[in-house]
């Protein structure tokens, strides 16, 4: 059931980062962290379309994370770059290519060695509030220190930075759209409403969208979408461990295999992304 839903999430989520990439490089870089961008993008239709994926892309991922761990659902979500690049082909005439073929299989296959080798477990509770607001603190800073690194770059820096900062808020959303999900299950929708987990959410939903269209604008996919792409599912699986007590094999052949899946993933997020199939318009002036 966790992959009937993380697999369809994985493929809107792709289809939507192109779609929303291609709409916002054409903005005007004075819009740049500033919430008129999305003002200004939600008259986009191609924009709109995107970020319809995107919200269905995030429902069906909502669905799976209440069905299994973060560490096992994030890893199945790095696959939006598969899908990202199979649009972004079929919008170009690009071949794949000898890098674009093994990069797939350096992230497919890392998915499969990650949830094999460390056969993850949800828990069974939370942990003390302490450590919670901890861990919810730390990923916090480090997603403000990316976004004030990046303002002190040049443009064509800054894209990285803004989407790994984006890629953080949206792995402690995960987290806390699964809290919410038992919210549900143990207090009902009244139950839902009157906790603080799901307006977090939202918010961390809206400031992240931000972070992303400021990135798409200020240059091209290949980019933004490796950083993004690989930092979501590590935060993800962070703030599982950290603070809802997921659980990994921690054998040393397992933590082994586990790690060469992640390294796997990494390199395989980052050789898909900078592929010359990714769009690479050219930035104009403003």
């Amino acid at each position: 059931m966790v992959y009937l839903f993380s697999l369809p999430a994985a493929c809107l989520l792709g289809f939507g980062f192109v779609l929303q990439q291609h709409a916002a490089e054409r903005e005007p870089l004075s819009l740049m962290l500033s919430f008129r961008l999305l003002l200004d993008l939600a008259r986009v239709p191609l924009w709109l379309a995107g970020i319809g994926c995107m919200v269905l892309g995030q429902i069906l991922g909502a669905l799976a994370l209440t069905r299994g761990s973060l560490a096992q659902v994030e890893p199945l979500l790095t696959t939006n770059l598969l899908f990202a690049m199979a649009l972004a082909r079929w919008m170009g005439d690009q071949p794949l290519g000898r890098s674009g073929w093994l990069g797939a299989l350096a992230l497919s296959g890392g998915v499969a060695a990650f949830v094999l080798a460390g056969h993850p477990q949800s828990g069974q509770g939370q942990v003390g509030a302490l450590r919670h607001w901890l861990v919810i603190g730390c990923v916090l800073g480090l997603a403000g220190v990316l976004v004030l690194f990046a303002q002190h770059l040049r443009l064509l820096h800054r894209p990285p930075f803004l989407a790994a900062a984006a890629g953080t808020l949206y792995g402690l959303q995960d987290a806390l759209t699964r809290v919410s999900g038992g919210i549900v299950g143990e207090r009902g929708i009244t139950g839902l409403l009157v906790s603080w987990q799901p307006w977090a959410v939202v918010a961390l939903a809206v400031v992240g969208l931000l972070l992303v269209q400021s990135a798409f604008e200020a240059g091209p996919l290949r980019l933004s979408l490796p950083a993004l792409t690989a930092a979501e599912p590590l935060i993800g699986i962070a703030c599982g461990i950290g603070f809802l007590q997921d659980r990994l094999r921690t054998e040393p052949g397992a933590l082994a295999w586990q790690s060469a899946g992640v390294v796997a993933v990494i390199t395989g997020v980052f050789v898909l992304g900078r592929h010359p199939v990714m769009p690479s318009g050219e930035r104009r002036a403003s």
